[in-house]
């Protein structure tokens, strides 16, 4: 009977159950809970009995929780540095607990000029070398939208905006962008 009732729960490569944690703690980083925090946590957790640790989104992100990420390759300043980060996985396989992270492909970064992908696709369209890692439709049936993005943020109709002038073209350096109230984006030339 215990043979039979093992033999269904999933395996890790290599034959491997004991991989997977049987209690998890989730845990949603914040400046004030950050890496070295963590760290400090991690013998009381594992005295508790927790095997695993699922962390919200750490990677550099416009907010603190995370789930608007602009940089893929870069951890989140406000939770540490990358030494801390370090000292926390030393710290999980010291005591032997696993590390999982909150991760969701479509939950990434666009206000602002942070996420230097989606900046750079808003800018070269389909022929940014980005234009590929989103899900855009760049054939669809109207005609006029076209290897475009449309973006709805306007909190009007779009002559509303322009009357009210909450519709700005600026020079950035030396690129063209738009400026809607604190969003600022770059336009295709």
């Amino acid at each position: 009977m215990e043979e039979e009732r093992l033999s269904n729960k999933p395996k890790r490569p290599g034959g491997r159950i004991d991989a997977l944690p049987s209690s998890v703690y989730r845990l949603q980083l914040t400046a004030e809970l950050g890496f070295k925090e963590v760290t400090a946590l991690l013998p009381y957790l594992k005295e508790l009995g927790i095997e695993g640790l699922y962390f919200s989104p750490y990677f550099d992100a416009i907010s603190t929780h995370g789930y608007d990420i602009v940089d893929p390759n870069r951890l989140n300043p406000e939770l540490g540095t990358e030494e801390e980060f370090n000292k926390l996985c030393q710290q999980l396989k010291k005591l032997g607990l696993k590390h999982i992270i909150d991760l969701v492909p479509n939950h990434m970064g666009i206000k602002g000029r942070r996420n230097r992908w989606w900046s750079d696709v808003l800018e070269n369209g389909p022929n940014s070398r980005y234009a590929s890692f989103f899900d855009i439709d760049w054939t669809p049936e109207k005609a006029e939208l076209r290897n475009k993005v449309l973006l709805p943020l306007l909190g009007d109709f779009y002559g509303y905006v322009l009357e009210r002038q909450e519709i700005q073209l600026c020079w950035e350096g030396n690129e063209l962008c738009l400026r809607h109230h604190d969003d600022e984006l770059p336009i295709s030339l």
